[in-house]
């Protein structure tokens, strides 16, 4: 599946397995909102930012990493419009997508390496919403 663009971004205990991922995303428009380390940076400030951008972009997708993968869902989903989710495992990340019409993935720093990750991604980026009633109204409801 093609997007208009990837926004990808980081906190300080994210960046290594972003930039590591960012490696990874050759056929696709990656935007990095956090292109520079900076120790002790907020992951709100870049989850915000992320999201905004991924709800006003036709297409487009988001990945977000921080130490937990947790700071940045509760951030980024504060945003309207912004579905993120926690990409612990395969099952969760095709769920996301099928019956929440997921469009943020949270990655851990901490428990993830870069192969599991780029495997999550992979299913995050190639697996399509249900066009399900049910699941549509859902989403709807989630504003």
């Amino acid at each position: 599946m093609k997007y208009q663009v990837i926004f990808i971004g980081a906190d300080h205990a994210g960046f290594k397995l972003k930039e590591q991922l960012k490696k990874s995303l050759k056929n696709a428009v990656i935007e990095d909102l956090s292109p520079d380390f900076k120790a002790g940076d907020d992951y709100p400030i870049v989850s915000k930012r992320l999201a905004q951008a991924v709800t006003k972009t036709k297409e487009a997708r988001g990945i977000l990493v921080c130490g937990s993968g947790v700071g940045v869902i509760m951030a980024a989903n504060r945003i309207k419009g912004a579905r993120a989710f926690d990409a612990f495992d395969e099952k969760t990340v095709k769920l996301a997508r099928e019956h929440n019409d997921a469009n943020i993935m949270a990655l851990s720093g901490w428990r993830q390496d870069a192969k599991t990750a780029k495997k999550l991604i992979g299913i995050f980026l190639n697996t399509k919403s249900s066009t399900a009633a049910r699941h549509q109204r859902r989403v709807k409801q989630l504003g």
